[in-house]
């Protein structure tokens, strides 16, 4: 996992909405600390950041392509786990590819 640039990275957490079914929030049986969310409906929750024209979600510590991760990696919600699932150990998706272009980082090899 040190090897991971997923884990220090931070593109995906600093350009893309995080909905999720509220189900995974802490109170409700989940992991997600609620502190860290905003509910939007009975059934949709959203991390606390992620919908700002400058997404940054609430749960992302350090600078973005230098040293950052996700303050709550083990209590994550689904979303973020899922995310980059497709490509070859996880790493390089195309959404991968479109977080970094938007801080101005390189691909990674995939």
């Amino acid at each position: 996992m040190a090897d991971n640039p997923c884990t220090r990275c931070g593109a995906c957490c600093a350009s893309f909405r995080v909905d999720f079914a509220v189900e995974e929030l802490e109170g409700r049986g989940g992991s997600v600390p609620e502190g860290l969310t905003v509910e939007l409906n009975h059934f949709t929750c959203r991390m606390r950041g992620t919908d700002h024209a400058s997404p940054r979600c609430a749960a992302l510590v350090g600078t973005v392509g230098v040293q950052a991760h996700c303050g709550i990696y083990e209590w994550r919600p689904s979303p973020c786990r899922e995310f980059g699932l497709r490509a070859p150990l996880g790493l390089g998706d195309e959404a991968c590819t479109r977080a970094r272009a938007r801080h101005g980082l390189a691909p990674l090899p995939g």
